[in-house]
């Protein structure tokens, strides 16, 4: 009898315990993308850089993170995200897709980020978005992947670009070309989505009959079978679509070879490691169009205001504005939606930057006064420092500016700006 009484209470004991284990889990919740139950995230919000950092766009990398870091610090400066600090996870994609498919599933499945900045290539982004992002339900926002192609990735909504399509910069280029009285080039170009795409738009307002083009692949030792083929058509001027490493090999092929003199530039070939592996003489005077924030607007003279004060001289390299309106309209998206989760921020995303809110710019004050104004469920329209964030269905903004710039003493100097509008 007593061993019976024994066994009913042990019995009992054990119910009553895995009943209050049960009701823990319910009172919990699955919270394995950081929210609660309702009531908002109970965790802090964890967003992911994927660039290069050792492979054919590492200039880049570093230079972009100046504005991932300064959009963190004026986020946390003005009391985070949903009331927690965010931080930043890096990852280095090489350029390279295994690498940077390897990399999101790191920063995805192993760190919990719910949302990435990056990558920069847009090959590259667009086999993120498709091969993990998009399964695993998380936002990727590029900041320089230019190629038309990434408005029809199958990204299933959750690839975003806070820079501007080459649609636009390969109309610039060409009106340059002509500015400057070029009756034909040469085009040398990367054979991937990013050069593919620049050369089909460069080639289509130029027109295809002044247009000898070849295309390459990265890492090659040299380049000199391609550029004799670009130069077959007689021109002395060559538009140069690659990145810096490989400018470096084939720029100099070319003025050794006396195949070209001439040389037209474009965003991924605008270059400090170019200048210093060819020399300044070399490079004097050419020109060559990117992606750029506007001419003195708010947005653009809060954020040049800010960085110079927190980081130092205003960079002449592209994507570092892009890179920091990326950061500000996750956050603003995860405040918007009291989630975390990247559904959630993709939904929301299209709401912050949209015409008819009150609108916001840049820099300490005006990145905490936004997310007060989401906080209290105020409409915003919050402008980007570069582009205006006016998302349309594919993720794309449709206005902003291609910059002309030069190279000049050794420097980079930009020279203007020419606005767009792809939205027709």
């Amino acid at each position: 009898m007593n061993v019976l009484r024994g066994t009913h209470w042990s019995r009992l004991a054990l119910l009553l315990a895995l009943g209050m284990f049960a009701l823990v889990l319910v009172a919990c919740g699955d919270d394995s993308d950081g929210d609660g139950d309702g009531d908002g995230p109970t965790q802090a919000l964890k967003i992911g850089y994927l660039a290069d950092f050792s492979g054919p766009l590492a200039e880049f990398g570093p230079a972009i993170q100046t504005g991932i870091d300064l959009a963190v610090k004026h986020i946390n400066d003005a009391g985070g995200v949903n009331g927690m600090p965010i931080s930043v996870v890096v990852g280095d994609d090489k350029t390279d897709q295994t690498a940077a498919i390897e990399e999101a599933r790191r920063l995805i499945e192993i760190e919990g980020v719910s949302a990435i900045v990056g990558p920069l290539a847009s090959g590259v982004t667009i086999a993120v978005a498709e091969s993990v992002a998009r399964d695993a339900g998380v936002v990727v926002i590029s900041p320089s992947a230019t190629s038309p192609g990434v408005t029809t990735a199958n990204d299933g909504g959750f690839l975003f670009r806070s820079t501007t399509s080459d649609a636009a910069q390969g109309v610039v280029l060409a009106d340059l070309a002509n500015e400057e009285g070029i009756e034909s080039v040469g085009v040398l170009y990367l054979n991937d989505a990013y050069g593919q795409g620049l050369k089909d738009a460069f080639e289509a307002a130029f027109g295809s009959d002044k247009v000898t083009s070849s295309s390459f692949e990265d890492g090659q030792a040299s380049y000199l079978a391609e550029l004799q083929a670009a130069a077959a058509g007689g021109s002395d001027t060559l538009v140069a679509i690659g990145y810096p490493t490989q400018a470096q090999v084939f720029i100099r092929e070319a003025l050794e070879n006396n195949l070209f003199s001439n040389f037209l530039f474009v965003d991924g070939t605008k270059s400090l490691d170019l200048v210093a592996a060819v020399g300044a003489d070399a490079l004097e005077g050419m020109l060559g169009t990117a992606p750029t924030g506007g001419p003195a607007t708010d947005a653009r003279q809060a954020w040049d205001a800010s960085y110079s004060a927190e980081v130092g001289d205003i960079p002449n390299l592209p994507f570092i504005r892009e890179a920091y309106d990326a950061v500000v309209a996750i956050a603003l998206a995860a405040e918007y939606a009291n989630s975390h989760d990247g559904a959630a921020i993709r939904d929301a995303l299209p709401t912050i930057g949209a015409p008819g809110g009150e609108q916001f710019v840049p820099g300490p004050d005006g990145v905490k006064a936004a997310l007060e104004a989401v906080a209290n469920g105020d409409d915003i329209d919050f402008e980007g420092s570069a582009t205006t964030l006016n998302w349309d269905e594919n993720g794309d903004v449709t206005t902003g500016y291609i910059g002309i710039w030069r190279y000049a003493g050794g420097e980079i100097e930009e020279v203007r700006e020419v606005d767009f509008d792809l939205s027709d």
